[in-house]
């Protein structure tokens, strides 16, 4: 085989793997959908009395543990870059849901980095279809405007943030509803991508 026949297979095994037809991405898709929805939710404060560190266990179990397997099990169908967005974003929740109180400081470049990971898992789904994209583009948006927040001291940013990652959830759950119902609901057709 030429070296330009398996430039022309990887490139087109890449562009399959960014796609929701695996077995395991439709429920990777949930639960980060599911884990964006509550991380947003809790920080608009739009519910009294509970913070984004009040979603603790669903982001250490659904977002960190149901993450982390659906990547496993996406590296193990051949797909690295869900694989790799699936297994990293499962580490950045166990994370989140175990870290202590840290300085502003130390939280600020927590998020950024975590945001860098974000901007390349949107650039890594660009082929990928506008839905997926979507989702990591909106939790990039919401990281880095949190960490700003974060360090201007400003409640108002960090709320901003939370309505930018519950949309980012709605979004991948939305992919991964169309992805198990094979993009109709009953008569009506759901876009896929």
């Amino acid at each position: 085989m030429s070296n330009e026949a398996a430039v022309a297979q990887n490139r087109s095994t890449e562009n399959r793997s960014v796609s929701l037809g695996s077995a395991a991405g439709p429920l990777g898709y949930l639960a980060l959908g599911l884990t964006l929805l509550a991380f947003g939710l809790l920080g608009t404060g739009v519910l009294n009395d509970a913070g984004v560190k009040d979603a603790g266990s669903l982001a250490l179990f659904v977002g960190g543990l149901t993450l982390f397997i659906a990547g496993l099990l996406e590296f193990r169908g051949g797909s690295a870059v869900t694989g790799t967005a699936f297994t990293a974003l499962g580490a950045f929740w166990v994370t989140w849901s175990q870290a202590a109180p840290a300085s502003k400081d130390a939280t600020a470049l927590f998020l950024i980095l975590w945001a860098l990971l974000a901007l390349t898992l949107t650039a890594t789904h660009w082929l990928g279809g506008e839905l997926v994209r979507g989702v990591y583009a909106l939790f990039t948006v919401s990281l880095v405007l949190l960490a700003i927040g974060v360090l201007a001291d400003n409640d108002t940013l960090g709320k901003v943030a939370g309505w930018v990652a519950a949309v980012a959830g709605l979004l991948a759950w939305y992919s991964a509803t169309s992805a198990l119902a094979g993009g109709s609901w009953g008569r009506l057709g759901l876009p896929v991508r």
